[in-house]
């Protein structure tokens, strides 16, 4: 008989699960312990890396694993700047906008490839867009501008708390979040321009599905 596969247990499905958890346990120590709301989130965080790689070596590659990625990341990026409005209340509005660009974005590109039909929200065609292509298909590039954005927060997080430890008289953690905002803020553009394409490919569906609706009609 023929065993049917359990699409849950898959290990980076497996891997989602632990760092939704950790996740969650970040959130909670957020506002009153630092050292533990940093930990839990920076190892959630590089999980991400470990849950792609167990998909291609393991050929357990999905389509929901693909969506419980995508909206761990979100999930995970939303909780803490929502943190940072409360512990920064007159740069709520830069967090707000961090939050609805980088959720709005994802969302509708991430929608469009599953209306195309592609099998991975990574899966970039050349005559799409070619930041966008080296963005996916370079996996240093890809890690490199995910650290640097979640750098940039999670500093800025801590700094709240501590001054860290002192790096020829200045602050780490500061250096770290002056070095990682630019990177931070060409991500941001990154995700704008995940949005755009992402309108591009809809309206082409769109213009699609019309004429054969029209076509349809005129028979």
């Amino acid at each position: 008989m023929e065993t049917k596969e359990n699409i849950f247990l898959f290990v980076p499905n497996l891997i989602g699960y632990a760092r939704i958890i950790l996740a969650i346990v970040a959130f909670i120590f957020m506002p009153t312990n630092h050292i533990i709301a940093c930990w839990c989130y920076v190892i959630s965080a590089l999980l991400d890396a470990f849950d792609g790689h167990f998909a291609r070596k393991l050929n357990q590659g999905t389509k929901f694993g693909a969506m419980l990625d995508q909206l761990t990341d979100r999930c995970g990026t939303t909780g803490l700047l929502v943190t940072l409005a409360y512990l920064y209340p007159s740069y709520m509005f830069f967090f707000q906008m961090s939050i609805a660009i980088d959720i709005s974005c994802h969302w509708i590109y991430l929608h469009s490839t599953t209306l195309q039909g592609k099998t991975s929200h990574k899966f970039i065609d050349m005559s799409e867009n070619p930041i966008m292509h080296r963005y996916y298909t370079d996996r240093t590039v890809l890690f490199f501008m995910c650290a640097g954005n979640e750098a940039f927060f999670a500093s800025l997080y801590l700094l709240y708390f501590t001054e860290g430890p002192l790096l020829f008289g200045l602050s780490l953690l500061k250096v770290v979040c002056v070095l990682s905002c630019p990177i931070m803020l060409v991500k941001t553009f990154i995700s704008l321009l995940h949005g755009f394409v992402a309108s591009v490919n809809l309206s082409t569906i769109d213009l699609k599905e019309r004429e054969a609706a029209r076509a349809v009609k005129a028979q």
